[in-house]
């Protein structure tokens, strides 16, 4: 008998990498399965653009408002769905009031999946003055009325077992196949140490600038930084490159090292390790901060190193940066990780299981 799943989100499709990288690449395998589904964004792609534009608040009202009454209406058409599966929220903000007219209305199977420590409040400048709309506090209830829990690593999924039981992990996924299935040079004569990420979490390389200004009095490489707002550092070999879509992969495959330096705090812990699985995939050898779920992923000078002290970060870029061939090994053995554990070709039966 075949199977009709709703699909609630914050985005438009193909725009977030949160949605991208946690489910989206795997609704080929539930139409493969005879797994209909409907995606049903919060936000159109026109409200996307104006709620992360500056300023606009007019707009950015009408925008929400609008995106509100899209959801009441699908309320009302909810009887053929034999699934909701809904990632973070149902809508942007406020409290959950769709999701307990879905569970105790309706009385649909939720399958409630989420990748960060979204209980807690985290916020772009942006947007500062709507994140007490956001009432965090709802990510409680949205896991106690869900039919399934799938969480992207075992922090996360010990905090959603305290109001569920049936919690699956499924880890944020690379597709090796149809996405990221390019390789970095290990040949290229000039070296590059790159991070890729949005400015919000950019913060993050404060600790490792004074790092690389030491490296710059001995070795010639790039520091290149893929986001979407250009860094302000002031150092000699800083690269600056726009993230885009259409070129995502190709500019990542130009790192011949990879970084992901964290704060060890509680909203790190809830990480799903992200940037150092996209450097992994492609055969980048990734250096990580020893917080979450990377102490999982990367098994130190195996297939990555974990690092906490400035001078650990120093002796391993110079190491890294100095020979080729261990650059290649241990690139290739994260790749073998990504293959084994972090694919979505190895993780897609488990995704599957959700809607049994």
């Amino acid at each position: 008998m075949s199977k009709y799943v709703l699909i609630l989100a914050p985005y438009p499709f193909n725009e977030a990498p949160s949605q991208r990288f946690r489910f989206e690449q795997y609704l080929t395998y539930l139409t493969n399965e005879g797994i209909s589904y409907d995606f049903k964004p919060f936000l159109s792609q026109k409200a996307w653009k104006s709620l992360y534009a500056s300023g606009k608040t007019p707009q950015k009202i009408m925008s929400v408002f609008i995106s509100f009454l899209k959801r009441w209406l699908l309320m009302f058409q909810l009887g053929k769905y034999d699934f909701v599966f809904i990632h973070r929220e149902a809508a942007h903000i406020g409290p959950p009031i769709f999701e307990w007219i879905i569970a105790k209305i309706w009385r649909k199977k939720i399958i409630y999946d989420f990748d960060d420590a979204i209980w807690l409040a985290n916020y772009s400048e942006t947007n500062a003055k709507f994140h007490r709309l956001k009432a965090y506090w709802k990510v409680n209830y949205c896991m106690k009325w869900a039919y399934k829990v799938s969480a992207g690593n075992d922090y996360l999924a010990k905090y959603a077992a305290q109001f569920n039981k049936n919690v699956e992990i499924i880890p944020t996924t690379i597709d090796t196949i149809h996405h990221h299935n390019l390789s970095t040079d290990y040949d290229q004569e000039h070296v590059v140490i790159g991070w890729t990420g949005t400015h919000t979490t950019m913060r993050y390389l404060d600790f490792l600038v004074p790092v690389i200004k030491e490296l710059e009095k001995t070795y010639t490489f790039d520091f290149l930084i893929i986001s979407n707002e250009a860094p302000t550092y002031h150092l000699n070999s800083l690269k600056f490159l726009k993230w885009k879509k259409e070129t995502e992969i190709q500019d990542l495959s130009k790192i011949s090292i990879g970084v992901m330096p964290l704060e060890n705090d509680i909203w790190a812990e809830g990480k799903c390790g992200f940037k150092g699985l996209q450097y992994m995939a492609l055969g980048i050898p990734a250096l990580m901060s020893p917080v979450g779920v990377n102490n999982q992923i990367i098994e130190h000078a195996q297939n990555g190193y974990l690092l906490k002290t400035a001078e650990e970060w120093k002796e391993h870029l110079a190491l890294l940066l100095h020979d080729r061939t261990l650059r290649m090994q241990i690139g290739k053995s994260g790749k073998q990780t990504i293959d084994e554990r972090y694919s979505v070709l190895s993780n897609q039966e488990k995704y599957l299981a959700l809607f049994s």
